[in-house]
C-alpha cells in the first residue's frame, strides 16, 4: 500500500532518460528522451510531480519528418527540453544520424496542446552540439542553448555551453552567438538550461560524461549573456564519490521546477544498475537511465541544496505539497514502439492484438526489423503473447528482448520445411547462439518470459494448454550499456521475419501483456 506522505523513486521507471519539465499554473509537463525508437519523445503530465501520465508522444506520425531512417543505436532523439510561452508549447532536441556532425540536426516542434498534435520538425540552421534548450526572458526575448566543440578543444568532450537569440516569430537564430561556459573541468558539458531567480541568471547544465562520473553543475550572471561564473557548492549534485555499490548511480542531466507553493524541485537522470559476479563495476542498468525527483532549497542567491540534508538522491522523500493525483494507465499503444521506422506499415492495430507484416531482417542485424514492443520497466516483470501459426518456410514469429542489434533475445516458432520449432537465440556483439531448439506441434501459440534481475525464463502454452518451461539466459546483464554500450535500455515486444526472403506474410497477435512485479 502506498504511503500517502511520501513518494518513492524512480517517478518514472524504466528507458526514460534526460528528463525536462516545466509547469504551466497547476498541471507539470515532462518529455523524454527516445533515441532510436519511434514514436518518438513521450509527453507526461502530472498535478503533483509524482504520479505521471502520459499524455502522447510529441512526434507519432511520419510526415512530421523526423528522419529516424540513419540512425544508429543509441542515435536519434537525445536531449529533450520542454517550455511553455504565451500560450505555446516548445520542445527543442537533436536527432544524432550516423553522419556526424552533420548540418540542420538540432530541431524544434510546437503545439498549443501538449497532448498533441505536435508540429512538423523545423530543423534549425547553424545549429551546432547538442542538448538544445530555450529561455524566455522578463524582455519578451528569446534564447536558443546548446553545447558545442570548443575552438581550442584538445580532447573529445572538450565543449562548452552557447546561447543565441532566438525569433519567435520565425522560429530561427539571429544575431551573434556568445560561448557562457564550459563547466567544472568534467567532459562533455552540455544538457544547459537557463533559469531568472532574484534578478540573477542560472545555467544549469550537466558534465562528466553520462556514466559514473556524470553530474551536475551550476552557474549564475548578472546578464543572461554572462560571464558566468561557477557555483561555490558545485558539483549540486553527482554520487560518483559514493562507491560503485551505492543503489542509485550516474546521476545528472537535470531540470528544475518551481511549484506553485513556492518550492523547488529537480528531476533528473540516474540508473539503478546490479552488480555481477566477478565485476568491480555495477555497471549493468538493463532498465536504463530513469527520471528521479529530488526536492531542491535555495538558502542563499548562490547555488541551490539538492536533497537537503543528506546531497543524494533517496529512494525515499516527503510527498510534495501538493494534493495528490493518482496517474491514469496509460494505453499499450501510446507505449509501444518500433526501431527507426517512422513508416509504421509493417504493424497496424489488428482487433485486441495487432498484425506484424514480415521483413527481411533478422533482430541481430542492423536493417528495418518487424520488432514492436514496449520498455522493460521493472528488474521482474512477466511479458506475454498469443499468435496462431501460419508461416510460411523459413519465417519466424515470437516474442524478443531487445537492447540493440549487438545485444538481444529471440523466442519464436519458426518454419523449417513444413515443421515447427522453437528457437531461443542469444545475440551479442556480432555472436549469435542457440540456447535451446525444441520441435512443437500445435496451431494456437502462448509465448512468455519472465524477467528476475539477469534471469529471464521462456514459457509455451499450447493449445490452451498449461505454461512449460522451455529454458532461461542467466546472462541478461547484456542487455545493458554496461556490456553493449550506447545509453538506452531493454525492450521486450513481439517480433516476425522471414529471415532474408521477400515475403507478403503476416502474423496476427492476438495479444500482448506486460506485467511489472
Amino acid at each position: 500500500m502506498k504511503n500517502k506522505e511520501t513518494y518513492t523513486n524512480p517517478i518514472i521507471p524504466g528507458f526514460y532518460p534526460d528528463p525536462s519539465i516545466c509547469r504551466v499554473g497547476e498541471d507539470y509537463y515532462l518529455v523524454n528522451s527516445s533515441f532510436e525508437y519511434f514514436p518518438a519523445i513521450p509527453v507526461w503530465h502530472s498535478k503533483d510531480l509524482v504520479n505521471w501520465t502520459q499524455i502522447c508522444n510529441a512526434i507519432d506520425r511520419e510526415e512530421q519528418n523526423l528522419k529516424l531512417h540513419d540512425v544508429a543505436p543509441s542515435g536519434g532523439v537525445q536531449a529533450c527540453t520542454i517550455r511553455h510561452h504565451n500560450g505555446i508549447f516548445y520542445i527543442t532536441s537533436t536527432c544524432v544520424g550516423k553522419e556526424w556532425p552533420r548540418p540542420d540536426y538540432n530541431f524544434l516542434i510546437t503545439a498549443t496542446n501538449p497532448a498533441g498534435p505536435w508540429s512538423e520538425v523545423k530543423y534549425l540552421k547553424d545549429a551546432p552540439g547538442i542538448d538544445s534548450s530555450l529561455f524566455f526572458d522578463d524582455d519578451g526575448r528569446a534564447y536558443f542553448l546548446a553545447n558545442r566543440e570548443k575552438e581550442d578543444a584538445v580532447f573529445i568532450g572538450d565543449t562548452e555551453i552557447w546561447i543565441q537569440e532566438f525569433d519567435l516569430d520565425t522560429l530561427d537564430l539571429k544575431g551573434p552567438r556568445y560561448g557562457l561556459w564550459d563547466g567544472c573541468g568534467g567532459i562533455h558539458p552540455e544538457g544547459p538550461h537557463i533559469y531568472k531567480r532574484n534578478g540573477y541568471y542560472y545555467l544549469l547544465i550537466a558534465e562528466g560524461g553520462t556514466g559514473y562520473d556524470h553530474a551536475v553543475t551550476l552557474a549564475k550572471s548578472n546578464h543572461v549573456l554572462g560571464p558566468y561564473e561557477s557555483a561555490i557548492r558545485n558539483p549540486i549534485l553527482t554520487h560518483r564519490h559514493l562507491g560503485f555499490e551505492f543503489p542509485i548511480q550516474s546521476t545528472g542531466h537535470a531540470d528544475l521546477v518551481e511549484t506553485q507553493n513556492g518550492d523547488w524541485y529537480m528531476v533528473c537522470l540516474a540508473t539503478r544498475p546490479k552488480a555481477i559476479e566477478n565485476e568491480n563495476k555495477a555497471e549493468f542498468a538493463n532498465l536504463g537511465r530513469e527520471t528521479f525527483l529530488i526536492p531542491v532549497e535555495w538558502q542563499d542567491d548562490d547555488s541551490p541544496i539538492v536533497s537537503p540534508m543528506t546531497g543524494k538522491i533517496e529512494e525515499v522523500y516527503p510527498f510534495p505539497k501538493l494534493e495528490r493525483v493518482e496517474a491514469l494507465e496509460t494505453t499499450q499503444n501510446m507505449l509501444l514502439n518500433t526501431i527507426r521506422q517512422e513508416e509504421q506499415a509493417f504493424y497496424c492495430k489488428k482487433d485486441a492484438g495487432y498484425r506484424l507484416s514480415m521483413q527481411e531482417a533478422k533482430l541481430f542485424e542492423d536493417l528495418p526489423v518487424s520488432f514492436l514492443g514496449r520498455r522493460q520497466t521493472e528488474w521482474q516483470f512477466s511479458a506475454d503473447t498469443e499468435f496462431t501459426f501460419n508461416l510460411n518456410e523459413g519465417e519466424s514469429a515470437g516474442i524478443a528482448l531487445f537492447y540493440s542489434y549487438m545485444a538481444n533475445i529471440s523466442f519464436s516458432i519458426y518454419n523449417e520445411k513444413g515443421k515447427q520449432k522453437l528457437i531461443l537465440e542469444k545475440a551479442y556483439k556480432g555472436a549469435v547462439s542457440i540456447i535451446s531448439e525444441i520441435f512443437v506441434s500445435g496451431s494456437d501459440f502462448k509465448l512468455r518470459v519472465d524477467g528476475n534481475n539477469f534471469l529471464y525464463k521462456f514459457y509455451i502454452s499450447i493449445d490452451e494448454k498449461d505454461y512449460e518451461e522451455v529454458a532461461s539466459v542467466e546472462d541478461g546483464w547484456f542487455l545493458s550499456s554496461g556490456a553493449a554500450g550506447g545509453h538506452t535500455g531493454t525492450y521486450v515486444g513481439m517480433y516476425v521475419s522471414s529471415n532474408g526472403k521477400t515475403s507478403k506474410n503476416f502474423v496476427d497477435f492476438k495479444r500482448f501483456n506486460y506485467c511489472g512485479h
